[in-house]
């Protein structure tokens, strides 16, 4: 079985590591909040104290971590992952970070005779525990077909999207969207709440009709039942809104919708739900109509 160095054991990390131990692979765990390990620890991974240590003697370096300035902490530096790879292993990032940065990382392993491959995720923290997460992969076809097992582990399906940087890419355009679909899930929802019209019935209409959607089937019930427990973090889905919008700024892309939606994330965040999940975004509009969604004036 492969030896695996895995490093970031948050929401997503941590259930993906578990299932590698469960799998047989030989882990070793880094966490910049060492108390994260200790579970891990508990199901047979070694402990690395930095991030050059959990690549040492690797065949497969994982990274799933929150932004680009976390990625490049671990990355760089003379105990960062490069200073501890040898010829031949292969880095997969599972994070949502820049096209641009995942080039920089890509183009940096090469030098160092390592495969590189970005492959962020979709499924947030069910899919994780389940192992049956999405991932739209950039990189050789070669060194992704090499890491089928893991693949397969942590996942139900893996989409090759191109060349470096393509997954990455592929990411903001997927989470663009899915902000905008949360969104509008919330407005429907207020318009309902505010005439009266209950919440439960207005779901089951969405889903019954056109207007049906995963934000529906994951966060609808969620929001009736004002349950904000973090499955994908709002402060997260705002970070992934921001570097879509740089890449469309670079490309000339009109992007209207993906504007609005990080204007409206970033109220939610301002108003304090970053830790909370994305679906949080509704109190927004339950402070505009004076109730929640359930029906219940704020207080």
């Amino acid at each position: 079985m492969k030896n695996i160095g895995f490093i970031g054991l948050g929401t997503m990390g941590a259930p993906m590591a578990s299932n590698l131990l469960k799998q047989g692979y030989g882990v070793t765990v880094y966490n910049r909040t060492a108390s994260r390990c200790e579970p891990l620890a508990e199901q047979g991974a070694r402990t690395a104290s930095t991030p050059r240590e959990a690549a040492e003697g690797q065949h497969l370096v994982i990274t799933m971590v929150s932004d680009d300035h976390s990625i490049r902490d671990i990355y760089y530096g003379e105990d960062g992952v490069f200073a501890g790879l040898s010829s031949g292993v292969t880095v997969m990032d599972n994070s949502t970070i820049s096209p641009e940065l995942v080039k920089q990382l890509a183009a940096e392993a090469d030098k160092l005779g390592c495969s590189f491959i970005d492959a962020p995720v979709t499924g947030s923290k069910p899919a994780a525990v389940d192992g049956t997460l999405v991932f739209m992969v950039g990189g050789d076809a070669e060194a992704i077909a090499a890491q089928s097992d893991v693949f397969d582990t942590l996942g139900k399906k893996v989409l090759h999207m191109g060349p470096n940087g393509s997954g990455a890419v592929a990411k903001l355009a997927h989470n663009t969207m899915v902000g905008i679909n949360n969104l509008a899930l919330a407005e429907g929802f207020a318009i309902a709440a505010k005439s009266g019209i209950p919440a439960e019935s207005f779901l089951e209409l969405v889903q019954l009709g056109s207007a049906g959607s995963k934000a529906a089937d994951l966060k609808g019930r969620k929001i009736i039942e004002h349950d904000f427990s973090n499955q994908f973090s709002l402060a997260l889905m705002l970070k992934d809104l921001k570097l879509a919008a740089s890449l469309t700024d670079s490309q000339s892309i009109p992007a209207p919708m993906l504007s609005i939606a990080k204007s409206l994330f970033q109220a939610g965040q301002t108003q304090g739900y970053g830790d909370e999940d994305l679906s949080a975004v509704v109190k927004t509009y339950e402070t505009w109509i004076g109730r929640t969604i359930g029906g219940k004036p704020l207080e």
